[in-house]
């Protein structure tokens, strides 16, 4: 058994939402947007916390903060994509985390779309691209649970993954040694 270099520190309670937040940091994640809407209505936000929830069916969930303009706008659309993103597109990664000031549909300028079977844009060209539909929505303290059915699945070669850690993007690839 090994041992650790570095001894865990305990926090105090009142400090706790800050030191959480600095804690998952260390939690490194790949990078999503999610994305709902048609027109002036499109709405979309990027994402860490994307985790597949079951095979038979289909269904993925996704953790999205309940004062959010997306989560409004998912709940009347019934119906969202999610696109992993690859290293060469943390553009549109900063511009969904609302690096630039850009809201709704004019996060949406200066990137290639297409659209899901339900109407959802899908980001051109992402490692993966899911088209759902909502199934449930769960309000959880300050954020949603969203369960969406997965409806169609696009795939394409991309490049290494788009991950985020501490605060910075990057990418991993496991065959680069």
């Amino acid at each position: 058994m090994g041992v650790m270099s570095t001894a865990l520190a305990a926090v105090d309670l009142d400090d706790m939402p800050h030191d959480f937040r600095l804690a998952m940091r260390n939690l490194a994640a790949g990078v999503s947007i999610v994305t709902t809407g048609e027109g002036r209505g499109r709405a979309g936000l990027t994402a860490t916390s994307v985790n597949s929830l079951s095979i038979d069916p289909p269904c993925l969930l996704v953790c999205i903060g309940r004062a959010s303009g997306t989560l409004a706008a998912l709940q009347k659309n019934r119906s969202f994509g999610v696109s992993v993103l690859d290293a060469r597109q943390q553009a549109i990664a900063e511009r969904f985390a609302g690096n630039g000031g850009q809201h709704g549909a004019a996060r949406f300028n200066g990137f290639d779309w297409i659209t899901g079977a339900t109407g959802a844009p899908l980001a051109e060209g992402a490692l993966s691209a899911f088209d759902c539909t909502l199934e449930t929505l769960v309000d959880w303290h300050s954020h949603a649970i969203v369960v969406g059915r997965v409806r169609s699945v696009h795939t394409s070669e991309g490049a290494a993954p788009l991950t985020y850690w501490r605060g910075g993007y990057g990418s991993f690839d496991p065959q680069a040694g």
